[in-house]
């Protein structure tokens, strides 16, 4: 049956694509390496959390145990994006690390652990346009744990509402637009209210007195002829 089952602490397929070497001699690195790449991670895992659990794995009384972890970050933001390098003592415990964690899942995430020739300065950044991991950049889907969508579909939105902007600008400028909010026909209709209100109720002139008083003694000499 050993022929037909799959050895958990061997290397996949997974290679640095920067790494200018032959198979043959990234296998032969890779069987003493003691560095392991950590793949599909949560932006929000901490680094805590990863030493937290690859640090099952360690025979520190050996004098083993984990040497230092290096988060993946994003080469714009500076934030975690979703991967690491987790660095060991011994060529065993990052082997036990691949046979017992890899497939696990960490922040509801199924994780992948793969044997690394090694970390080198500058492979902690994304190397994706958007600066993130490549497989960010042109994921359709919507993963919560990596940033929402992926960044070319990101990138498509923003353009759609900057356009859909400028067309909302244009149409306010151009002719026969409203003016923005109503406020200036809102300001003319209340004074013309007022000059309204005030024509309504305008004080009594002179003449209008003396028209009343004339009004009134035509009315008393009718009352005494009668």
């Amino acid at each position: 049956m050993s022929h037909i089952v799959q050895p958990l602490d061997q290397p996949s397929n997974y290679k640095d694509s920067q790494a200018r070497l032959d198979r043959q001699r990234q296998n032969e690195l890779l069987s003493k390496s003691t560095t392991l790449y950590i793949g599909n991670l949560s932006f929000y895992t901490t680094e805590e959390q990863i030493y937290e659990i690859f640090g099952k794995c360690t025979n520190p009384e050996e004098g083993g145990g984990i040497k230092r972890i290096i988060m993946g970050l994003d080469r714009n933001t500076r934030t975690p994006c979703g991967f690491c390098f987790v660095e060991y003592y011994t060529h065993a415990e990052a082997l036990a690390s691949m046979r017992y964690i890899s497939g696990t899942k960490l922040d509801e995430r199924i994780i992948r652990c793969d044997l690394d020739l090694g970390y080198k300065e500058g492979r902690q950044f994304g190397r994706g346009k958007s600066g993130g991991q490549v497989r960010d950049e042109h994921r359709q889907d919507y993963d919560p744990g990596r940033g929402g969508w992926g960044a070319q579909a990101q990138r498509a939105e923003i353009e759609r509402r900057r356009e859909v902007e400028e067309r909302y600008a244009d149409a306010q400028d151009g002719p026969g637009a409203v003016a923005g909010g109503g406020g200036e026909w809102a300001e003319h209709e209340q004074a013309v209210a007022k000059m309204d209100e005030g024509t309504l109720k305008r004080g009594r002139s002179p003449d209008d007195e003396d028209e009343n008083e004339r009004s009134n003694q035509r009315t008393r000499i009718d009352e005494e002829s009668m």
